[in-house]
């Protein structure tokens, strides 16, 4: 196939080479994917795709997302007055195939807790753990707080997508960070951290306050067990049988022959009892995760050095990160098909939440942490730069259009809503204009 001219110079500019004479070789191709993958376009591609279709024909789009895959009695949503499951395409890509998604950001928040070298460990983290609570109580005050002063005749309706601001999308947030800051900012390392520790609350709300139906929590007594059984089978009692025998047998017999398998069964059952127990399913890869053989350190999110690491747990996050750039792509097609005219009173309280609600509530806390319990700020950090770090943590978009999607049932609620999460871009020029206002000084990495 013979590319135009124009798409030529285009994938040369993000690709570093403008040898195309002998035509696209493996390392451009690489570093394309890889730009694609960063930049998150997969994501906002399928966004775009679905405001496009929707407003042209909202009806078919619908249909689309609403279209039976399989009838069954095992997996999908429980029809009226029947014990018979639908598998929707809705389905497929919200509670199921999310369920990667939501397992690569348990990874990062399981390393941070975790690891001694974790960055959610020690007195370093105290001052972004505190600045977190203020990111997520913020936004929760001011969406209520309008939603009860401003539009009372609303708030019983839209009360419900309380948590819907607390969200930090940390790639999108990183990539403005970067920009604001400078890629060797320490701001960019506190905002990192922040965001996890955001990620980490937000799937404890999603557990909580979101249940996907009637409870039952007895069948989390099933997901234990299948993440107790794995771990005690496959990653304990290998290194047991091991000790003092330099050359690991058995921990390289299951290795060799088992492999990933004994976890994505595992996988399996406990996604399938967080259906059963009705506690929303995307989040039923969650216990495996800390039960999958892990290195002793880790380098960080968006960390090069990551992709060296050969444990079994990095292994399965380097296979899934293009399937997971696909899903989310499903993703925002699935979840961003919004009439333009559905903006309204929850459209407002999602985006005041986020741009009025996580600025003011990470500076007030991080204020509080550094000045008043004297955690202190990394080095060459001030404290203005908290606020502009609020700025940048007010971008949703991922996590908020998905707590949408689950706080609200279809209709014209939840549109406004998603419409707040998608508006949420808008932080990113609040971020540059804040950072301009607050005398920030770009730092760059060292060479």
């Amino acid at each position: 196939m013979v590319l135009p001219a124009c798409t030529r110079r285009w994938l040369a500019l993000f690709a570093g080479t403008n040898k195309w004479a002998n035509g696209l070789n493996g390392q451009a191709m690489y570093r394309i994917w890889d730009f694609i993958t960063s930049y998150s376009i997969l994501l906002i591609s399928g966004a775009v795709a679905a405001l496009f279709w929707a407003n042209l024909d909202l009806g078919s789009y619908h249909q689309f997302i609403h279209t039976p895959l399989l009838l069954n009695h095992w997996v999908g949503e429980l029809e009226p007055g029947s014990d018979m499951r639908v598998l929707s395409v809705g389905f497929l890509i919200n509670d199921i195939l999310m369920a990667l998604f939501f397992a690569i950001a348990a990874k990062e928040v399981w390393e941070a807790v975790a690891l001694k070298s974790g960055s959610l460990r020690g007195k370093k983290a105290l001052t972004p753990l505190i600045a977190t609570a203020g990111g997520m109580t913020g936004p929760v005050l001011v969406f209520l707080g309008l939603a009860f002063f401003v539009w009372p005749s609303t708030f019983n309706d839209v009360a419900h997508g309380w948590a819907i601001p607390t969200a930090t999308d940390i790639a999108f947030s990183y990539l403005v960070g970067r920009l604001v800051f400078g890629a060797g900012h320490p701001a960019v390392r506190f905002l990192l951290l922040l965001a996890i520790a955001d990620d980490a609350g937000g799937l404890i709300i999603l557990a909580i306050f979101y249940p996907s139906g009637d409870l039952a929590p007895l069948w989390l007594l099933v997901s234990l067990a299948s993440a107790l059984s794995v771990f005690f089978l496959f990653n304990w009692l290998p290194i047991r049988l091991d000790r003092g025998d330099a050359l690991r047998p058995a921990s390289t017999w299951v290795r060799r022959h088992l492999s990933i398998w004994p976890y994505v069964i595992a996988g399996v059952i406990s996604w399938y009892s967080f259906q059963r127990a009705g506690i929303h399913p995307a989040l039923g890869l969650l216990p495996i995760v800390p039960t999958i053989p892990h290195a002793d350190r880790a380098f960080g999110i968006f960390a090069e050095a990551e992709q060296h690491l050969g444990d079994l747990l990095n292994r399965l996050e380097h296979m899934l990160q293009v399937p997971v750039e696909i899903v989310l792509f499903f993703f925002g097609l699935a979840n961003a098909g919004v009439a333009l005219s559905s903006v309204s009173e929850p459209t407002a309280l999602v985006v005041l939440g986020l741009l009025i609600g996580k600025p003011l509530g990470i500076f007030s806390f991080g204020w509080v942490a550094a000045r008043v319990f004297r955690l202190g700020l990394p080095a060459g950090m001030r404290t203005a730069d908290l606020v502009v770090v609020g700025c940048v943590a007010a971008i949703g978009f991922t996590v908020a259009l998905f707590v949408a999607t689950v706080a609200f049932k279809a209709g014209p609620v939840q549109d406004a809503a998603k419409m707040g999460a998608l508006l949420s871009f808008a932080a990113a020029g609040v971020s540059v204009i804040a950072g301009k206002l607050f005398g920030v000084t770009k730092k760059h990495e060292k060479s």
